[in-house]
């Protein structure tokens, strides 16, 4: 099957390159047309050092008719991209989030059903096998009802590394855009896709490097998420790790039940310590390739004309609960979301075919 990666602004780009690109049923494809002249880390450079096949355009990429893309390049030129891959006939794995307005994210949805295409958001941390299990723990009763939910996704600051992530012309915001969207996702399963009635949000800048050129993005955020049942749940979504810190970041949930309270941890050590040659903390990753998992997922949902999930819809609810933190911001205020117009749901069950179609 031919697979396009389209543009290598996202962190996650070469990444993706690399686990196709030792697939032999696989053709890879690459294009990434916007990066900035001579950047090494960008563009034809990176395309070489990874060894994959690149493109000029965007239009010569299409021209080949590829069944699959990625699109990784900078959050608001997601919409432009997604939009000429559905004409193309292409089924699209999207990087979160899916687009920084709501206007955008329909439309791309729109422009996908159009062409009869799969649109997916990129979400790989409900593909965890310990998200599974929470899931099914909360599903059979075990955990009881829950009563909270308090989620942290934290890291370095992307910007260092990629100055777009800092630039809201490019970003749509700053950590919040950032990090909200994958503890988002995973309430959205947990929850059976239930959304907030009401979103708090506080944030800072103090983090972000002052620049009287440029606007500042916030660096730390807290959000709290009110549903109808009554369920309260919080997200840290800051850029708070430094730079010497031994993995880019983490992700946790807290889950508090009537019956028990469950942790989940999405990147835990399997072996930690001090390194005395490097004087660093040393930190062996324990988890799954979280990213394979996804887009194992997503290509066999391109190769069979399956719908893919998670699909556009989740990521338009998880963007929703985005913009309504940033109208929190603006106004020093909780945002009451449409969510609130409509009846909540009245327990904690899950439906687990649901689950089971979006995990297969």
């Amino acid at each position: 099957m031919k697979v396009a990666v389209l543009s290598f602004a996202h962190v996650h780009a070469a990444t993706y390159m690399e686990l196709l690109r030792d697939r032999s049923d696989i053709e890879l494809i690459t294009t990434d047309p916007d990066a900035p002249p001579g950047d090494p880390t960008r563009g034809k450079a990176l395309a070489d050092e990874l060894g994959v096949t690149y493109r000029a355009s965007y239009e010569e990429v299409f021209a080949e008719r590829p069944q699959a893309v990625i699109v990784t390049s900078e959050n608001t030129r997601h919409r432009q991209i997604v939009e000429q891959a559905a004409a193309a006939g292409a089924h699209i794995l999207c990087e979160k989030p899916i687009a920084t307005t709501e206007h955008d994210a329909r439309a791309m949805i729109d422009a996908c059903e159009q062409a009869g295409v799969s649109l997916m958001t990129a979400y790989p941390v409900r593909f965890h096998p310990a998200f599974t299990a929470l899931r099914h723990a909360l599903a059979d009763g075990s955990v009881g009802p829950l009563l909270s939910v308090h989620g942290v996704n934290n890291s370095r600051p992307p910007g260092l590394a990629h100055p777009w992530f800092a630039d809201p012309a490019l970003a749509g915001g700053g950590a919040i855009m950032d990090h909200t969207l994958h503890i988002a996702d995973l309430l959205d399963v947990l929850l059976d896709g239930e959304q907030p009635t009401q979103v708090y949000a506080v944030a800072n800048t103090l983090l972000t490097p002052d620049d009287e050129d440029e606007p500042n993005v916030e660096s730390a955020g807290l959000l709290t998420l009110t549903y109808a049942r009554g369920l309260v749940a919080t997200i840290d979504c800051s850029w708070s790790h430094p730079s010497s810190h031994p993995t880019w970041g983490g992700l946790t949930l807290t889950c508090v039940g009537q019956r028990a309270l469950v942790e989940f941890d999405a990147f835990p050590p399997l072996l930690d310590g001090y390194d005395t040659t490097q004087a660093t903390t040393r930190w062996e990753p324990g988890a799954i390739d979280l990213d394979a998992a996804m887009l194992d997922s997503f290509l066999t949902a391109a190769r069979t004309g399956q719908r893919a999930h998670p699909d556009a819809e989740t990521g338009l609810h998880t963007l929703q609960t985005v913009l309504a933190a940033y109208e929190s911001l603006r106004t020093s205020q909780p945002v009451v979301t449409p969510a609130a117009a409509r009846p909540g749901t009245a327990n904690c069950a899950c439906d687990e075919s649901r689950w089971d179609r979006e995990s297969s």
